[in-house]
């Protein structure tokens, strides 16, 4: 995770984020610290790098790369307001783990690839070059599944869609084009659908650990749902990074060592 010292929304990259909506950083930050202390409170270990100044969505910490079994692939990013992130998340990945591997194509981390014990679900349409699922497949040496991503408001693969256990998920089908959604139909049958006013209040940007699912507090229907099919729900509220285009997971990087 990152710590959101220099969050605010001073540029428009996405469709939920306008530069004259201010932020409060006070309750970002409270916010932000509430999520923390519910990993540690489900006993997940939680490591922090520090907000460079300048790069307001670096609290962002699911964009910064991939990993899968101690490898790591940086993120490359798309848009010039974030690529100054790269260096200082490439560097704490050097320094932590011994296999970090530099990406040629555009990809945004798990933003848009998310692994769900047996294969990479990888998005794109508005972030992530296509050419890179091949590239984080011979990496990683992992199979991927390119998904492709057709509404704005959904434009990484984290907020359409999350990784329950192993081979469970839950999406929301209108965030996919229609070979995509006979795709995850066929591949998931059991999955979860996600209204979509819980998907506008980034329900589906959620966490979990395969029991618990740390989830936005306002995606009341989807609390529902997982709970009838046995997952615990853990409602957190990060409404102050929806002004951004962001939510639970997009602050969690997950370390799979």
């Amino acid at each position: 995770m990152c710590r959101p010292t220099h969050f605010e929304v001073t540029y428009e990259i996405n469709a939920w984020m306008d530069s004259d909506v201010p932020v409060d950083p006070a309750l970002a930050m409270r916010q932000w610290e509430t999520l923390r202390q519910a990993y540690l409170d489900l006993g997940h270990q939680v490591e922090v790098i520090e907000n460079a100044p300048g790069l307001p969505d670096m609290v962002f910490a699911a964009n910064a790369g991939t990993v899968i079994d101690g490898t790591v692939v940086p993120a490359k990013f798309l848009n010039s307001e974030r690529a100054g992130e790269e260096a200082p998340y490439t560097a704490w990945f050097r320094e932590h783990f011994d296999s970090v591997v530099e990406p040629t194509f555009v990809n945004e981390g798990e933003g848009d690839y998310l692994w769900t014990g047996s294969r990479l679900l990888a998005g794109s349409g508005f972030r992530t070059d296509p050419r890179a699922h091949d590239e984080l497949a011979g990496a990683l040496g992992v199979t991927v599944q390119p998904l492709e991503l057709v509404s704005p408001y959904f434009y990484h693969l984290d907020t359409a869609l999350t990784i329950l256990g192993d081979d469970e998920i839950a999406y929301i089908p209108e965030a996919f084009s229609d070979e995509s959604q006979r795709v995850l139909s066929e591949l998931y049958p059991e999955a979860i659908h996600v209204s979509l006013p819980d998907a506008q209040w980034f329900g589906l940007n959620a966490t979990s650990d395969g029991r618990n699912v740390v989830v936005a507090q306002q995606a009341e229907g989807m609390q529902q749902a997982l709970a009838a099919a046995g997952y615990v729900p853990v409602p957190v509220d990060v409404s102050e990074f929806r002004k951004a285009g962001g939510g639970i997971k997009c602050c969690t990087l997950e370390l799979r060592g």
